[in-house]
């Protein structure tokens, strides 16, 4: 294993991370056995990778509890990730990225682990009801504490990752040390800012759903029925753009003698500006198949035509429904000025 040093912080970790959205019982596409869950923990580590990555909304606090009693024994091995934000009940105070929710929630999730600390504390959304300040302000008192060590943030547009380090600088607080955004051959917007500005403040970057919610694993394909557990989720599994995306990459990865798998992943980490990659196995199956392609290295011959399939920068057809949108991208009331004043102008 090659490993890699996340952003500027010295930390070393695998290119591949360990995802564990898919352990516990998230809706009908999760894992719910946590001996088998465990296993799969065990032998990704087996196979040296040290980057795993959680959250706290991840089967509501069970994809936690099963990583925290994988890592026993084993934690001291181990770069451990989590997120907060996300609802974790109906109370409008459980969520978000406020000082009162945020050391609520940290507690939470070291019981949960079964740890003291959390190498990499990451905000799973920006928050537009909270001042950046008051978010920075009380993950760097966790930083303080011993309780976190770094901090990262998670699909920031590249706005809010730089206003996010001048608040830093200015007031004197830690900063974000990551970022995690989405990122794939079907999705390489981030190209365009995000992984720049990462790079320019030295921070290290763990990209999301590099199979691109399995569109990239070659099972999903056009004119074909795909598994309806997943399809009824993604819209994006019918996007017209994206299949034919894949029905050129198809090939592609047959003349290279390739799984489609191994080509998506060997791509993700080729970008320099990526740390890790994080894969998202809910099976052993799955996980050995993705540790196979580990060592796969693609010649400028194959990326110059996926460069052709996808151009640099660009994302293909319908966004990820998981990506974050500013509010007045989702709620038209927040762009239009109201009847009474557009009649008056």
């Amino acid at each position: 294993m090659q490993y890699r040093t996340l952003g500027r912080t010295g930390i070393k970790v695998s290119p591949y991370a360990l995802g564990a959205m898919m352990f516990g019982a998230i809706g009908a596409i999760g894992n719910p056995d946590h001996d088998d869950s465990i296993r799969i923990i065990h032998r990704a580590l087996d196979a040296g990778i040290n980057f795993v990555d959680t959250a706290d909304a991840y089967s509501h606090g069970e994809s936690e509890e099963i990583v925290g009693k994988a890592l026993k024994g084993r934690r001291d091995d181990v770069v451990l990730a989590t997120k907060l934000h996300l609802p974790m009940g109906d109370d409008p105070n459980q969520r978000g990225n406020s000082r009162r929710w945020i050391m609520t929630a940290v507690e939470n999730s070291l019981r949960r682990l079964q740890t003291d600390h959390i190498d990499l504390y990451q905000i799973h959304r920006p928050d537009p009801d909270t001042d950046i300040e008051e978010t920075l302000s009380a993950l760097s008192d966790l930083i303080h504490s011993g309780k976190v060590r770094v901090i990262g943030s998670s699909t920031m547009p590249a706005s809010d990752i730089i206003e996010a380090q001048w608040v830093a600088e200015r007031r004197g607080l830690e900063r974000f040390r990551t970022e995690q955004p989405t990122y794939s051959i079907l999705n390489r917007g981030i190209e365009t800012e995000v992984l720049p500005v990462a790079q320019r403040y030295g921070m290290g970057t763990l990209v999301w759903s590099p199979l691109a919610k399995g569109m990239l694993t070659g099972r999903i394909r056009k004119g074909q029925q795909t598994d309806l557990r997943r399809a009824a989720l993604l819209t994006s599994f019918s996007d017209e753009r994206r299949l034919d995306a894949v029905e050129q990459l198809i090939p592609l990865a047959d003349e290279a003698g390739l799984p489609m798998t191994h080509l998506a992943m060997a791509f993700a980490i080729t970008n320099p500006g990526v740390t890790s990659a994080i894969i998202g196995p809910r099976t052993m199956e799955q996980l050995d198949d993705l540790l196979a392609g580990l060592d796969v290295t693609l010649t400028d011959e194959i990326l110059d035509r996926i460069d052709e399939i996808v151009p640099p920068g660009t994302d293909v057809g319908t966004p990820d429904q998981s990506a974050y949108l500013p509010p007045a991208i989702q709620r038209s009331n927040l762009r239009r000025r109201p009847v009474n004043e557009r009649a008056a102008a």
